[in-house]
């Protein structure tokens, strides 16, 4: 904390700031300077504010509790020995990275830059990709100790005002210590009692101005790169930024590609494990001596061997993570290369299990996003298969496909537009079509619905 006192023709002028908060050569130049240079000062704190200090942002605060804030917050508070007006001007000022390319979502065509710790930076990068007067930015601060200031953005007379009444009223609700990262909120908005996110998340601020645009609400946490947005879909899982920077027609493809991945990495464990534990007679002769020939000295059931190495891929996986960024890929490779072939010559696994358990493994890095909800469910679904074979599977699938289709997100159904009414006007389905034909405003209600 750092007291400036400033005396003047009518009294003392004392200027209250943290240093390391703010900017020390612009308090100096636009606040002290031009204090001490009058030479006859005015108890008028109006003509103060207009004619002498020459800060960008000058307000008046009417509490102690405000008063602390902003102080927190990088602001030089004023307080004047002639006068009970309390007087704060903007010096605030933060170390942050530059704007680089978000890790989490690579792309191979397309805009580069990602969202940093800095929320006023963030709201810069959303406003040069949208110059509407109708976009609207409503700041807020949630926590009681951290005070972190949060802002909600969305497009005025395009976002459905239910939408953003109920959002706001969620933000207003939350009663926590700290809000650290954008997830203390999503917590608030998402579904409960699910692994599904019913609220989405981005690095990228094309991505983000894009939800913006379609009429959603996007909201900003400050000290984190992750912009929440709402209402978000289930089929959004499976749609990446490259879809709509590149040829429309590979692009396609390869979306196709990501929902075979997604039914593998769901299905493929729970349905080999039925067919070869109940249902023989479904399967080619051949491929059952062949299984047969496989499987044997194998001491565990299959069910059990399916869990075990489906466990040791997980234990990779995290590994993989959790290392250093520089060895953690190798080892999390090599490893699955080593444990693969030593499970299999020890007999603990069979040829077959390890290639069912690393496609659907594989399968599920197409689809990051829902990895730790399908990881989840196609354990779920392995056990109703183990106990009831084919009925078992198709079951768990059902279940599945059922909990799935009962979320909402902000009040939206999550599974729009699959097993839904046709409401909304959303034109980006399974396959993307022309740019100019799926733009436009998802939320707002078909007319001939």
């Amino acid at each position: 904390m750092v007291y400036r006192q400033i005396q003047t023709s009518e009294g003392c002028i004392t200027a209250v700031y943290v240093s390391n908060l703010c900017d020390i050569s612009y308090i100096s130049e636009y606040i002290i300077t031009p204090l001490i240079q009058v030479k006859k000062m005015t108890c008028d704190v109006e003509k103060i504010e207009s004619e002498i200090l020459s800060a960008c942002m000058v307000e008046r605060i009417d509490s102690l509790e405000i008063m602390l804030i902003r102080i927190l917050s990088g602001y030089v508070i004023l307080l004047f020995s002639f006068n009970d007006t309390i007087v704060c001007c903007d010096a605030s000022t933060y170390d942050a990275r530059a704007i680089e390319e978000p890790p989490t979502e690579v792309v191979i065509k397309g805009p580069r830059e990602g969202f940093t710790e800095n929320i006023s930076q963030n709201v810069s990068l959303m406003r040069k990709k949208i110059r509407n007067v109708d976009l609207k930015f409503e700041k807020l601060l949630l926590g009681e100790q951290s005070n972190t200031t949060v802002i909600l953005v969305y497009i005025e007379n395009k976002t459905p005002k239910q939408l953003i009444e109920f959002v706001r009223s969620q933000l207003e609700s939350i009663d926590v210590e700290a809000v650290l990262d954008p997830n203390y909120i999503e917590e608030k908005l998402k579904a409960k009692n699910t692994a599904f996110d019913t609220i989405g998340y981005t690095e990228k601020p094309d991505v983000a101005v894009n939800k913006v645009m379609e009429g959603r609400v996007a909201i900003l946490a400050d000290s984190s790169p992750f912009v929440a947005t709402a209402p978000h879909f289930f089929i959004e899982e499976l749609n990446m930024a490259d879809d709509y920077y590149l040829n429309k027609y590979p692009q396609n493809y390869f979306r196709l590609i990501r929902w075979a991945a997604l039914l593998i990495a769901l299905l493929l464990p729970s349905l080999y494990l039925a067919l070869t534990t109940y249902h023989f007679a479904l399967i080619p002769s051949v491929f059952v001596f062949r299984l047969g020939v496989m499987r044997a000295g194998v001491p565990f059931p299959t069910v059990v061997e399916i869990l075990v190495m489906m466990f040791f891929f997980q234990v990779l996986r995290e590994a993989g993570i959790r290392l250093p960024q520089a060895i953690g890929p190798a080892i999390s490779i090599v490893g699955a290369l080593i444990l693969g072939d030593a499970a299999i010559r020890s007999g603990l696994a069979s040829e077959i299990t390890v290639l069912v358990v690393a496609l659907s493994s594989i399968s599920l890095f197409l689809i990051p996003k829902l990895y730790g909800a399908i990881t989840i469910w196609s354990n779920i679904m392995l056990l109703f298969s183990a106990f009831l074979g084919l009925p078992g599977f198709f079951t768990g699938f059902i279940v599945c496909c059922s909990h799935i289709a009962s979320l909402e997100s902000c009040g939206y159904p999550y599974l729009y537009p699959l097993g839904t009414l046709s409401r909304f006007s959303f034109k980006d389905h399974f396959i993307r079509d022309d740019l100019h034909d799926i733009s436009g405003n998802i939320l707002k209600e078909d007319e001939q619905g």
